[in-house]
């Protein structure tokens, strides 16, 4: 489940909460009574193994033997 982070407009105070995606957001600070906003940011993805590159996809094989017909010549 992810994790959601709201900030209220009145007070400023963060709170976080794990939820489901068909849960309700929540509306109200806890703290203070003000309305509580999603706060969005960044996603932090880390792509490891390979075929994420665009170098991982090309066979060697082309690179060379068009450089061995022009040297050849």
């Amino acid at each position: 489940m992810p994790t959601y982070e709201y900030e209220c407009q009145s007070c400023h105070q963060r709170v976080e909460a794990v939820q489901r995606f068909a849960d309700a957001p929540l509306t109200t600070c806890e703290a203070c009574g003000g309305e509580l906003k999603k706060v969005f940011s960044a996603v932090g993805i880390v792509f490891k193994g390979s075929g994420f590159y665009k170098t991982d996809s090309r066979g060697t094989s082309t690179a060379t033997s068009a450089a061995s017909a022009t040297s050849s010549d």
